[in-house]
């Protein structure tokens, strides 16, 4: 297969990219430095009432600020590089591509704390496919900022539509929100179903109605694809 590495630029061949596709997202006009996050931390542990400087928590403030690092690095990724490579010779395949059981770890913009689960994404390309470890990394990518599942689901959606310019997208997120599970109404495994639908995935019953049966049919076959 000849391989294709678009340029990273605002304007792709087939049409404009919107701002969260083809950009990471702007930084505050001044950023806080890392000695003034790791400060905050030691402010919340006293608002929680223990002692800060006490042995057991006086690396703390460092060690939540570089998890931070890690967990919200998505702030810091362009969603259309992650979709950049691409792959010709697809002969005469005319059928979806789907890619089940993307696990992913997220964080509510409302708590700030973790939702997770399941993300089955599936396109129907046009001429080229992408490597499918590329449609993972940008479910990370998203993933790995503050979210919520409905407009995670979308962003992955339309960063696909875009870049490829595939006949259809479907995205069905599957997720467990701990901000309900751990707190609140307190309901542990209860699960959020979010979906996106376009072009032919959008127009099609049949579609729809195969890629839903494909996920749901995937049992025990975790990570497998489907062609």
């Amino acid at each position: 297969m000849d391989a294709v590495i678009k340029p990273a630029v605002k304007s792709w061949p087939r049409g404009p990219l919107t701002d969260h596709v083809r950009s990471a997202p702007a930084p505050v006009e001044t950023r806080p430095s890392r000695e003034e996050a790791e400060s905050a931390v030691r402010a919340l542990i006293a608002y929680l009432g223990d002692d800060p400087s006490r042995e057991g928590l006086v690396g703390t403030p460092k060690r939540v600020v570089a998890a931070m690092d890690e967990l919200y690095r998505g702030y810091r990724e362009v969603p259309a590089d992650a979709l950049s490579r691409t792959f010709g010779e697809t002969e005469t395949y005319d059928d979806f591509v789907l890619l089940r059981d993307i696990g992913f770890t997220s964080h509510c913009e409302h708590h700030m704390m973790p939702f997770y689960g399941k993300a089955h994404v599936a396109y129907r390309p046009v001429e080229r496919v992408v490597g499918l470890s590329k449609l993972a990394r940008l479910v990370d990518v998203y993933a790995r900022r503050l979210q919520t599942q409905e407009h995670l689901t979308s962003q992955i959606a339309a960063a696909i539509d875009e870049v490829l310019k595939p006949h259809g997208v479907a995205v069905l997120i599957e997720a467990e929100h701990t901000c309900m599970s751990v707190r609140g109404v307190g309901k542990p495994g209860v699960s959020t179903v979010t979906t996106r639908f376009i072009g032919s995935f959008r127009d099609s019953a049949e579609d729809q109605m195969r890629f839903v049966t494909l996920v749901r049919g995937a049992g025990d076959r975790s990570g497998e694809v489907a062609r």
